[in-house]
C-alpha cells in the first residue's frame, strides 16, 4: 500500500491557481522530496495532505484512507513538523509535548517524552516556555513533537532549518534510522539540496503549482548535465530547462 496517493489535485484561491492538476504517490517506507521556490505550491500541497485545506478538485488517499471522507483515521497515524509554525508560546516544552501526546493517545506518555528529550537533547529545555526558545531549539522541539506518536507517515517542512551543521547532520541520521526501523514514509519539503540528495529516493520539482519534473536525485543531476541537485534546482527556477516531457 502506498502511504500517499495524489490524483489530479487542484487548489484555487479566488483567481489564483495554487496547485495545478498534480498527481504522485509515495510508497510506504519511501522518502520523496517536494521541491520548488517560494510560491511553487509546496505548502498548499502539504496543507491539503494534512486535511487543513480542502482541494478544489482531485483526490488524496493517505495510508489507505480517503482524506475527503475518513481523514481522522489517517491523521492518527501521521504527523507534521515545520519550524515556521509556532507551538503555543506560553506553554513549556514539556507541556506542549504532553498536550500533543494526549491528542494522539500516546501510551506511556511520560516515558515517550523522556525518550524524545534524550534523542533531541531537550533535557534543559523541558521547563522553558516555547516562546523563549531560539530558532534552532524550536526546530528540535518541533521534530520531537512530530515523532511523539511514532507515525507511519511524516510530513516535514524544512526539518533542519536554523540548526547548526552538526545538529542538522544528527537530525538527518535520526530520520534515516526512524525510517529504517519503523518503515515509515516521509514527504520532505526542503531548500537544502544536500539534505534532499542524502535523504530522498525521488524528487518532485514544482513550479507555479505544477510538477515540472521528477526522478531520483542522481538521475535528475545527470539529465540536466549538472554537478549537483542545487544546480538543477536553479536551472528550473530560472527556466533554463524544464524536463516536463520526462514526467
Amino acid at each position: 500500500m502506498d502511504a500517499i496517493v495524489v490524483e489530479n489535485l487542484v487548489k484555487h484561491y479566488a483567481a489564483t491557481l495554487a496547485v495545478d492538476d498534480i498527481s504522485f504517490s509515495l510508497p510506504q517506507g519511501g522518502v520523496i522530496g517536494l521541491l520548488g521556490g517560494n510560491g511553487a505550491g509546496k505548502t498548499t500541497t502539504i496543507s491539503m495532505l494534512l486535511g487543513l485545506l480542502v482541494p478544489s478538485s482531485g483526490r488524496i488517499t493517505v495510508l489507505g484512507h480517503d482524506m475527503a471522507r475518513d481523514r481522522f483515521a489517517a491523521l492518527a497515524r501521521m504527523n507534521f513538523s515545520s519550524p515556521y509554525i509556532a507551538l503555543p508560546s506560553r506553554l513549556t516544552v514539556i507541556e506542549n509535548l504532553t498536550v500533543y501526546g494526549h491528542l494522539y493517545n500516546v501510551p506511556r506518555l511520560r516515558h515517550r517524552i523522556g525518550e524524545l528529550a534524550e534523542q533531541f537533547n531537550l533535557g534543559d529545555l523541558l521547563k522553558r516556555p516555547a516562546g523563549e526558545l531560539s530558532a534552532g531549539q524550536k526546530t528540535r522541539v518541533a521534530l520531537a513533537k512530530s515523532l511523539i506518536n511514532k507515525p507511519d507517515l511524516l510530513l516535514l517542512d524544512e526539518p533542519t532549518a536554523s540548526l547548526d551543521p552538526d545538529t542538522g547532520d544528527y537530525v538527518r541520521t535520526v530520520l534515516e534510522d526512524y525510517r529504517r526501523e519503523r518503515g515509515a514514509a516521509i514527504l520532505l519539503a526542503s531548500h537544502n539540496m544536500a539534505e534532499v540528495e542524502r535523504l530522498c529516493d525521488d524528487v518532485l520539482m514544482m513550479k507555479a503549482g505544477k510538477i515540472v519534473d521528477r526522478g531520483k536525485p542522481g538521475a535528475l543531476v545527470e539529465r540536466y548535465g549538472r554537478d549537483n541537485l542545487e544546480e538543477v534546482f536553479l536551472d528550473i527556477a530560472r527556466n533554463e530547462m524544464i524536463g516536463s516531457e520526462a514526467i
